[in-house]
């Protein structure tokens, strides 16, 4: 049987996404030497896995809520969004898909002039809506309630009207074998839309993805031309986007330059 700390380890998890030793010990008033017992415990019964300090939530099937997604590696995120918005010059046509990151790519893209954005992702639509330099072009479908993400056939249907300079694209977690995965096969469809419809493919993903899965394939990192993260920790990874040509590039590894 679980005991209380532990639910409440768990539930502090599906909120936030992960937990770490040293704010669990003193919100328990315990060692960090306990808490590391029960992460311990945690994980070997599959129900978070263990990072460095601490653990993130495991579910292979279910995503973390929206929020706790935002708050994820917030910092790393807007770095990545930063990089990725580089690549963009003005007055290019762009797909942006449902995600967290891709909405750092969006914020940060807000100064540009002369952008055609076609999104399924409302957030990103409610944020450059107020620009008049760009132009915002929302797919029609299915609305999903928990992150404002536009699916279906509907929005495959729509998105398959364009081709455009650059795509930028999420994933839910990166396997080290190349694959990329998410949770629901309605998004993952309007993904390898935008992904076949698009010039240059750019994919932005924080390293937390490297640590997480899921079970519907989007598609492989050869299907990719530029990779944008803070870091990957994967050389299984590095070596297939080396053999794929795709252009990596990590945000910390500029800062340490």
């Amino acid at each position: 049987m679980l005991i209380e700390r532990h639910n409440t380890i768990l539930e502090l998890a599906r909120q936030m996404g992960r937990v770490s030793v040293d704010d669990l010990a003193k919100r328990f008033n315990v060692s960090p030497q306990t808490i590391r017992k029960d992460l311990n415990e945690l994980c070997e019964r599959r129900l978070l896995a263990r990072t460095h300090g601490g653990a993130l939530l495991s579910s292979g099937i279910e995503n973390v809520g929206y929020e706790a997604r935002r708050i994820i590696s917030s910092k790393e995120k807007a770095d990545i969004g930063a990089s990725a918005a580089a690549l963009i010059p003005d007055n290019a046509s762009i797909f942006i898909n449902i995600g967290t990151t891709t909405e750092a790519v969006a914020q940060a893209l807000l100064q540009h002039r002369g952008l055609m954005v076609i999104t399924n992702n409302i957030n990103v639509a409610s944020l450059m809506r107020g620009y008049s330099q760009i132009e915002v072009v929302i797919a029609g479908g299915v609305l999903r309630h928990a992150d404002g993400g536009i699916v279906g056939e509907a929005a495959v249907d729509f998105m398959r009207q364009f081709k455009v300079d650059f795509a930028v694209i999420g994933a839910s977690a990166v396997d080290s074998d190349g694959s990329l995965l998410d949770y629901d096969y309605r998004e993952v469809k309007v993904t390898q839309t935008i992904m076949d419809n698009a010039r240059h493919v750019v994919l932005v993903a924080d390293s937390t993805k490297f640590e997480r899965t899921a079970p519907v394939r989007v598609g492989h990192l050869s299907q990719i031309n530029t990779f944008v993260t803070d870091r990957c920790p994967s050389p299984a990874f590095a070596k297939v986007a080396a053999e794929a040509k795709v252009n990596m590039i990590e945000t910390l590894a500029h800062e340490d330059q």
